[in-house]
């Protein structure tokens, strides 16, 4: 049987998101000491530990299937490969920053001027989109530096917090692009393979699902449980039960968990009391 090779960050903040995400999904993973291969013990899957950077050009050439990569390296790269799941972790941004004491927040005051960056590509296509002319300075490193060695004028680097930014004297301009991890595949895998796939792919989403999710038990008047129930429009139809109580009802549904507070006002407000939240350990629909 043909395994699916899976490429994961070597070191750095996406490779125990990405290990934990396999275990969520129930493969069984033995990684030793300094091993770049590894085969999951029961499932068809091979991890390769990679260099990020570098697994962009792999899924390209096929020498992996899949990989868990950011989505920023993936458009950076501008290699063949295919997003087929947005996994919701290592959320940042490829950003423009200039020096605190520049006032403006305008794309435009970057006109004639130079910009530090380890996304060349990247900013290329935001300045041609903006009709901006700009000269554009590689590093490979430590980026926000540059305007204070008077390398460039600003910086075109990923911003996750924006402290790195603060403590050299920077701020936050304007946002390039949106990223998070993501499940990117070969465009040419075979039958085999792309079976495999599906199944590793419905065992994430029923990870991401519940991740996001909320079981939720509250008691309710049995006049308002049809008020109640349009508040809570996640699964199919919520699960019912009377309470010794006459009149009174147990609800048993499942929420958003970020609509949760924004709801819980009008929850109250249509008659529900004694909320329990639970979490979701898999959420397979």
């Amino acid at each position: 049987m043909n395994k699916l090779k899976i490429a994961i960050q070597k070191s750095g903040r996406l490779n125990q998101d990405s290990l934990e995400l396999l275990k969520d999904c129930g493969i069984k993973i033995d990684n030793g000491k300094d091993q770049l291969k590894v085969s999951a013990r029961n499932f068809p899957l091979e991890v390769l530990y990679l260099r990020n950077s570098d697994i962009p050009q792999y899924i390209e050439d096929g020498v992996v299937d899949i990989a868990i990569i950011g989505e920023n390296i993936l458009i950076e790269k501008q290699k063949q490969a295919e997003v087929v799941e947005k996994l919701g972790f290592a959320k940042c941004r490829v950003s423009l920053a200039v020096p605190k004491r520049i006032e403006t927040d305008e794309a435009a005051y970057f006109n004639g001027k130079k910009i530090a960056t380890s996304y060349p590509n990247t900013l290329q296509t935001y300045l041609k989109k903006n009709n901006i002319e700009a000269d554009i300075h590689v590093i490979s490193g430590s980026v926000e530096i540059a305007p204070n060695i008077g390398l460039a004028d600003g910086v075109c680097d990923i911003v996750s917090s924006g402290s790195t930014l603060f403590k050299n004297g920077l701020r936050e301009t304007q946002v390039i692009l949106k990223s998070e991890a993501v499940l990117a595949k070969n465009r040419n895998l075979n039958a085999e393979k792309e079976a495999i796939l599906e199944k590793l792919i419905f065992r994430i989403q029923a990870v991401l699902r519940a991740k996001n999710s909320r079981y939720v038990l509250m008691n309710v008047p049995t006049s308002k449980i049809d008020e109640v129930t349009a508040i809570l429009p996640v699964l199919r139809s919520p699960t019912i039960l009377p309470l010794a109580q006459k009149g009174w009802s147990s609800l048993h549904s499942v929420i958003e968990e970020e609509k949760f507070w924004n709801n819980i006002d009008a929850l109250k407000n249509a008659g529900a009391e004694g909320i329990l939240v639970v979490p979701i350990d898999k959420m397979v629909l």
